[in-house]
């Protein structure tokens, strides 16, 4: 029997890191510490590990820690040289400068000469790696990176993302050789065949411009399988006996916190709403709508995102006036919006794919035009945009029966109420968590059980 009874989950977000210790016979989580990520879209990775140790100290330490892992932001892309220093801050998911890449990219491997949706070269991405390339991932950042700082090319001894990186500094950054993932973060970066956890070296060449001779010779993470131990916490830090776990990319650690299982959904309500159901088979979406993802468990996850979630609550509340509760009470006074129809792209959106489209209300009447059928169009405009990728996923061959719904957006109560009517699935609500640190955690269970 070990002397260390509980399991830690790590959550290194673009806003934060938290940090939970977690004991596998209660299921409960014991103690937890966050501690705050720098602004922006990119930067230097070891503020990510600075914050880990401060959410560490503020979780009390992993004294009875015995197996750890990482869940993390996906797609962020960190350079190391040979010597294992980072060579120029990390681009992360949500930096879009690399638009235009994503674009040559598709362009290149089709003859139709386009870039769009349904494109040759977008058939050609989806069947290959099961995403169509867009700004967020890693492909596009190493083709910005090549077409704009040549020069740290030349430098790149290996490639790997937020949560390796910072799982690699946990086990105290030994060789480069000893980075590790596993298939859900590596079927984020556009280079990971889609049926098989295999990098596809031709593709990392194409996309820094290199030969594949010179793509052979950079080192990737060796993609672990679900319940591998990678490796062991750094010796000087105390942490030698803590078992490292392959950890997982943010979405897919979330999906092992809920217990997401085949036929149901995971619908997170934040700034933006991301859709990601749980698939025994891969997906190949040239449209680009659904993103076929690898989940941390052996399966695949299929993933919708879009732009616009609870902010349309929070654009819409400053229209009314109105406050959260009042909102929700106004939106269930009345059966209906009474023929006023919300189109809530206020930022654009990705799903459907519209980035230059804005917000409308239309149908206006005089029997409608108050604040009631307003804050009633705004929740069913919110609903039918997650239907909208709920139904684009059933549409490649996912099975929804099931969604459960998570985030800020999930607090609202017209929201609880109409979501099954208009999301056309049972509705469940888990109690508010940390369910990417919680999926962390519970990999690391069962890493610890599989190697006792």
């Amino acid at each position: 029997m070990t002397t260390r009874p509980y399991v830690a989950g790590v959550d290194t977000s673009t806003q934060s890191c938290k940090v939970v210790i977690f004991d596998p016979a209660t299921k409960s989580v014991i103690r937890q510490g966050k501690a705050s990520h720098p602004d922006g879209t990119e930067v230097d990775p070891a503020k990510w590990w600075d914050a880990f140790l401060e959410a560490v100290d503020e979780a009390g330490g992993l004294d009875d820690v015995a197996a750890l892992s990482v869940g993390g932001q996906q797609h962020g892309m960190v350079l190391l040289d040979e010597d294992g220093e980072v060579i120029r801050p990390a681009l992360l998911w949500n930096d879009t400068r690399s638009a235009s890449s994503a674009r040559d990219l598709i362009r290149e491997r089709g003859a139709d000469g386009r870039d769009d949706a349904g494109s040759e070269g977008a058939s050609w991405w989806a069947d290959a790696t099961g995403s169509v390339p867009v700004a967020s991932h890693t492909v596009t950042k190493l083709r910005w990176i090549a077409d704009n700082e040549p020069e740290n090319v030349e430098k790149i001894a290996a490639i790997c993302l937020p949560h390796d990186y910072l799982a690699w500094r946990i086990m105290g950054s030994p060789s480069l050789g000893a980075l590790a993932t596993d298939r859900s973060d590596a079927s984020g970066t556009g280079y990971m065949a889609r049926e098989t956890p295999e990098y596809r070296r031709d593709i990392l060449a194409s996309a820094l411009r290199i030969d594949e001779d010179e793509a052979e010779r950079i080192i990737l993470p060796a993609i672990a399988g679900p319940w591998d131990v990678v490796g062991h916490g750094d010796p000087e830090r105390g942490w030698g006996e803590i078992l490292i776990g392959p950890g997982a990319g943010d979405n897919a650690a979330a999906a092992l916190g809920v217990e997401l299982e085949p036929g149901s959904a995971l619908l997170s309500l934040g700034t933006s709403g991301v859709v990601s159901a749980v698939s025994t088979t891969s997906i190949a979406d040239a449209s680009g709508l659904v993103t076929g993802f690898s989940d941390a468990s052996g399966n695949w996850l299929p993933l919708a995102c879009t732009l616009n979630a609870s902010r349309i609550i929070d654009a819409m509340m400053k229209v009314t006036g109105l406050g959260y509760e009042e909102f929700d009470e106004a939106a269930l006074s009345v059966d209906d919006a009474a023929g006023l129809v919300l189109v809530p792209y206020f930022e654009g959106e990705r799903t459907p794919n519209l980035p230059d489209a804005t917000a409308s209300l239309s149908g206006m009447t005089l029997a409608n035009s108050d604040r009631a059928h307003v804050a009633r169009a705004t929740v069913e405009g919110l609903l039918t945009l997650m239907r909208f990728a709920l139904d684009a996923m059933r549409a490649q061959g996912a099975p929804i029966e099931k969604v459960l719904i998570v985030g800020g957006g999930a607090k609202s109560t017209a929201v609880q109420a109409l979501a099954a009517q208009f999301l056309g699935a049972a509705v469940e609500l888990p109690e508010a968590g940390e369910y990417v640190a919680l999926g962390a955690a519970k990999q690391a269970a069962r890493v610890l059980a599989e190697a006792e």
